[in-house]
């Protein structure tokens, strides 16, 4: 590996966004590296680099926003992005960075959006634009801190630039959703977004995605976790009107997709597939997680009814990723946001055609979070967890209610599927917390334990 290789390998799994915590890199590559920004000797510079980590057998792509300057001109407040000292590009030693918290580069970003691209002249990198957009250049990005598998720059009060680490061939479903829903009161307006052309691939790569900033707007996870907070209180928490409307707005944004984007059914050979699939991931899941084995056999009762279903299943493009904290409120009512789906998952995958259930079941299962994670912190106190659950189930309730009143399929007479994608996807979130926040692993451990004591779906 190179020198600049070497560094990466050490700094990439410091990161929030590095999906292969836990496994150790064996190799790093740079695959290919655009320069965006070039300023002379003295001033900073700006690559783009794609970056191959390979891992026990495995390799991922990631992009590195890089930035480069001078050992003694790096200003101190960059200090805490810095990833060491290497040659760039066969020059002299420079310090890299993570270009994201140079405020210099980051207003170049924009900048680049906003200038006239030449068409004929355009690079293996380009900045693209919507027909109308017109992009104002408006200082520097802020760095959104609270993201994990992306990174996110605010435009004052305009624009936020969110760029996609974990990078797959083509084009990113973000993008393509909003462009669908581009119009739809319920997203933040697409405006414009970076493309790349990748070694060995015919179709342009998504590197980022350039929205209009929804202003003064409140995160969902965050109003129901302060909803939910009101019980330690002592004091009534609902969040019932909340939970309706933002069934509503789900609906609304699923018959959106429909009407724009291809649609089909699936047939009951698909649906037996799909429950196979689901095993699978339970069989892996109990061999990481004991703990799952005395609810197996329930589980396993849910996917064999999923696989027994006699009538076609009608399926869409999703938001793929559906929980509170993918949705925002403002004084106008809910908005969407991340589009992308699950960003491990390979973008061919993230783009079939699913059941808008899928969704709705992301949905509750994040009430179900919203209700267990006020037990993470407040353990053996049987009343609260009384309490909590009930919060959970009233607005779970809530949000059926909206969606079906929104146009939505009737989740009630539809509780095979969505019993079963609840409980898929509660197997997903035990992996997940069993590798990385372990504390957390009783949340989804007890839904599922209260799922599965719950009589079974009718048939």
């Amino acid at each position: 590996m190179s020198q600049l290789e070497e560094l990466l390998a050490v700094w990439l799994p410091r990161q929030r966004w590095f999906s292969g915590k836990g496994i150790p890199i064996r190799r790093v590559r740079i695959e290919s590296r655009y320069t965006l920004v070039s300023a002379g000797p003295g001033g900073p510079d700006l690559n783009v680099l794609v970056v191959q980590a390979g891992q026990r057998g495995l390799s991922s792509r990631y992009q590195v926003m890089l930035g480069s300057r001078p050992p003694r001109s790096l200003p101190p407040r960059l200090a805490r992005a810095a990833i060491g000292v290497c040659p760039v590009a066969g020059g002299r030693p420079r310090v890299v960075y993570d270009a994201a918290h140079d405020p210099v580069l980051t207003e170049m970003l924009l900048e680049r959006f906003a200038a006239e691209e030449d068409p004929e002249r355009r690079g293996r990198v380009r900045f693209r634009t919507l027909p109308g957009t017109e992009v104002r250049p408006c200082g520097a990005g802020r760095l959104l801190t609270g993201e994990q598998s992306n990174t996110s720059l605010v435009y004052g009060r305009d624009y936020v630039l969110k760029t996609f680490r974990r990078l797959w061939p083509g084009r990113n479903p973000d993008l393509e959703l909003n462009m669908a829903l581009s119009g739809s009161p319920y997203v933040a307006r697409p405006c414009g977004w970076i493309e790349a052309d990748l070694s060995g691939h015919t179709s342009p790569t998504t590197l980022a995605l350039l929205q209009t900033f929804v202003p003064d707007a409140t995160d969902g996870w965050v109003l129901a976790t302060e909803n939910v907070r009101t019980l330690v209180e002592g004091m009534d928490a609902d969040f019932g009107e909340e939970a309706a409307s933002l069934g509503r707005t789900t609906a609304q944004v699923h018959s959106s997709l429909a009407r724009t984007l291809p649609t089909d059914v699936l047939s009951p050979s698909a649906a037996a597939e799909l429950a196979d699939a689901m095993v699978e991931r339970l069989a892996m899941a109990g061999g990481e997680v004991p703990e799952l084995a005395e609810h197996a056999p329930r589980v396993m009762e849910a996917y064999s009814d999923l696989a027994r279903l006699d009538e076609p299943l009608p399926i869409q493009r999703i938001h793929g990723d559906y929980h509170l904290g993918q949705v925002i409120r403002t004084s106008e009512g809910w908005v969407l946001l991340d589009f992308e789906g699950e960003p491990t998952v390979p973008v061919r995958e993230r783009q079939r055609l699913s059941s808008p259930l899928r969704d709705v079941a992301g949905m509750l299962r994040s009430f179900d979070y919203a209700a267990g994670y006020l037990m993470v912190g407040h353990p053996g106190r049987p009343e609260l967890a009384w309490a909590a659950r009930d919060w959970a189930r009233r607005n779970r309730e809530a949000f059926c209610r909206g969606y079906a009143d929104g146009g939505g399929a009737n989740p009630d007479k539809h509780l095979t599927v969505l019993r079963a994608f609840e409980f898929d996807k509660a197997v997903y979130e035990v992996l997940y917390e069993a590798r990385n926040r372990p504390d957390w692993l009783r949340v989804p451990l007890d839904s599922i334990a209260t799922a599965a004591g719950a009589p079974p779906v009718p048939r």
